[in-house]
């Protein structure tokens, strides 16, 4: 594990590298579609920003909702609190006040952050695995089963890597909905983000450390199904309107 990297004497802790090079995967994304899309690229670049900031605002503010923890203005820049739920939320608030000052619209960007969301995850994923930040899972007995004696929160139990089953899965959902994003019409690769995403969160979190909330499911399980949900009914309602899913050729 590597909690740390030294940089020209510098101490960079590996989960913020990662978590900024999630952001720059996503605006790499972001650029490229826009340009597509025959919008100026370099709106991705405020598009990271905004995000970014509504981001660590809402995952900060469900961070201390959830736990009654306190949070010094030094510790909003911290790596602790960034809850993925509390993030989207303020995330996507953000860019709604973006999409209404740009007047971009909405079900274009929806399939751009549908592709660059499960990217960045991705990304992320890869600096909890590295730094060992307790993201991990129960103990195992498979053969990919690892301690991670050395992390953030340190195990020498053998344990699933979760991280690594999250970049695998994400980083494989950004791949199909970037080759779908022109089959489509506006809108529908954010359904099918919806879906796939709570789907493998939901998954996952049966092989995670984190306390059953309700009914035996976890607090991260059942934002998944609302995700779920919301994804189901975004597709239904859009198969239903004149057109369907498909994109016109």
């Amino acid at each position: 594990m590597l909690a740390d990297i030294d940089v020209l004497g510098v101490s960079i802790q590996t989960f913020g590298l990662f978590f900024a090079l999630s952001f720059l995967a996503w605006g790499a994304v972001a650029s490229r579609r826009l340009g597509e899309l025959g919008r100026p690229s370099d709106w991705a670049y405020e598009l990271v920003f905004v995000t970014l900031a509504g981001g660590l605002v809402g995952a900060k503010l469900y961070w201390v909702v959830d736990t009654g923890a306190e949070v010094s203005f030094a510790g909003i820049f911290s790596g602790a609190g960034l809850t993925w739920y509390g993030g989207l939320v303020g995330g996507a608030l953000a860019v709604l006040a973006w999409v209404r000052w740009r007047g971009m619209d909405i079900p274009h960007l929806a399939d751009i952050a549908a592709i660059g969301l499960p990217l960045g995850y991705a990304v992320g994923r890869i600096g909890c695995q590295i730094s060992g930040d307790g993201d991990y899972g129960v103990p195992s007995g498979l053969p990919w089963a690892m301690p991670y004696p050395d992390g953030v929160v340190p195990t020498d139990q053998a344990v699933h890597p979760t991280p690594i089953y999250e970049t695998l899965a994400m980083g494989l959902l950004a791949y199909v909905l970037w080759r779908l994003r022109d089959r489509f019409r506006p809108g529908v690769l954010f359904g099918i983000y919806l879906l796939a995403a709570g789907l493998e969160r939901l998954l996952v979190e049966f092989v995670r450390r984190n306390e059953a909330a309700l009914a035996g499911l976890t607090q991260a399980q059942l934002w998944a199904i609302i995700g779920m949900v919301a994804g189901a009914a975004l597709l239904a309602v859009m198969a239903q309107r004149r057109g369907g899913l498909v994109a016109a050729t």
